[in-house]
């Protein structure tokens, strides 16, 4: 069941769009909330708020934030949406965000990306590193982030996404299914990739859920599944799908050591397609693990899988200023979780059939 405090604002620490990060005095001292400002509209230093705390309470990956209900300083609140379609349905913070498709007649009948790849990861921390590649590889071309709903909804929470955006290594963004607050809305995975493709102009397009995962420990109980029915929605609308492989040589899990399970899983069993699999040429004993991983998974004769050398992703980081972490890890403490997502970068950056000739 959640748990609502009440508290008072007391200072603005940030603020961008769709997002505000403040202190709340919940009676103990000031605690840190922010506001998802798309579904509750902006808070100001004084005003009282009701504030979510239970993901808190429970430990869990908000790292240590409350979230704001409701601002109590006012009696109403409306800012009239775009169209008809809504998200978070069903609950008391239903949006109406209106679709990309609603909009755009270019979208009527479409159902083809023209062999667009699709870098398809299970986690958000990858996300840089397939942008980063595939810029360093293709400056020229544009590349667009989609956000599935997997975990995270709101796409102002990612201070990667905004960090991409910021520097010109993601071009737009596009939030499908319960996920909010791209630069365009759609209602399916598929839409999703005819918006980045058609309205949004992309070259290359990276899948991946919000921050955060679930996952339970079983074979088939991770919100990273869904790497695999991506993949054959890439494949169904004529894109090249490119699997990100999530593999760790620092992470203390026996199931996510070396190759994943996460990956295993989603490759071996819930993609019925058959895909790019980059895999690192990381060298020495590290790559032998993970090759005799992707074999032992049947990886090799499910999928076609290449071997990629992939950039210095730690250069890469440090030349864009980037400070990317995973699992509470730094990039440079897990250097193989980021060369296979840099591998994916570099393989869709070769694999594109650019929208205007001459990019890339």
């Amino acid at each position: 069941m959640p748990s609502f405090r009440t508290g008072v604002v007391v200072r603005l620490l940030e603020e961008r769009r769709g997002l505000q990060r403040v202190e709340v005095d919940l009676g103990d001292g000031p605690e840190r909330a922010y506001v998802l400002t798309q579904l509750t509209g902006p808070v100001a230093v004084g005003d009282r708020v009701v504030v979510n705390t239970t993901a808190v309470e429970l430990g869990l990956g908000t790292g240590g934030w409350h979230v704001v209900h409701w601002n109590l300083a006012r009696a109403e609140w409306r800012e009239p949406g775009p169209g008809h379609v809504l998200k978070v349905r069903y609950t008391s913070l239903q949006a109406d965000v209106g679709s990309t498709e609603e909009h755009e007649a270019a979208l009527g009948e479409a159902d083809d990306v023209g062999g667009m790849p699709v870098v398809v990861a299970g986690l958000h921390s990858q996300v840089p590193a397939v942008a980063v590649a595939f810029k360093d590889a293709a400056p020229g071309a544009r590349l667009v982030y989609v956000m599935t709903d997997g975990a995270g909804l709101p796409l102002a929470l990612s201070d990667l996404v905004a960090a991409l955006t910021g520097r010109g290594l993601l071009d737009a963004t596009v939030t499908c299914g319960q996920a909010f607050g791209g630069d365009f809305e759609a209602v399916s995975v598929y839409s999703a990739l005819a918006v980045a493709r058609h309205v949004a102009g992309a070259d290359a397009v990276v899948v991946a859920m919000g921050p955060g995962v679930a996952g339970t420990g079983t074979r088939l109980g991770f919100s990273a599944i869904e790497v695999g029915p991506v993949l054959d929605a890439a494949a169904a609308v004529g894109g090249r799908p490119v699997a990100c492989l999530r593999a760790s040589f620092a992470d203390p899990r026996p199931r996510h050591q070396g190759l994943s399970h996460h990956s295993a899983t989603a490759l071996g069993l819930a993609c019925r397609s058959r895909v790019t699999v980059p895999l690192p040429l990381v060298g020495g004993l590290e790559e032998e693990t993970l090759r005799a991983a992707v074999a032992a998974a049947g990886l090799d004769v499910r999928h076609e899988v290449v071997a990629v050398k992939p950039p210095d992703i730690l250069g890469l980081f440090a030349q864009h200023g980037l400070a990317v972490s995973s699992m509470g890890r730094p990039a440079a403490a897990d250097p193989v979780l980021f060369a296979a997502a840099a591998a994916a970068g570099v393989v869709a950056s070769e694999r594109m059939f650019p929208l205007n000739p001459g990019v890339g």
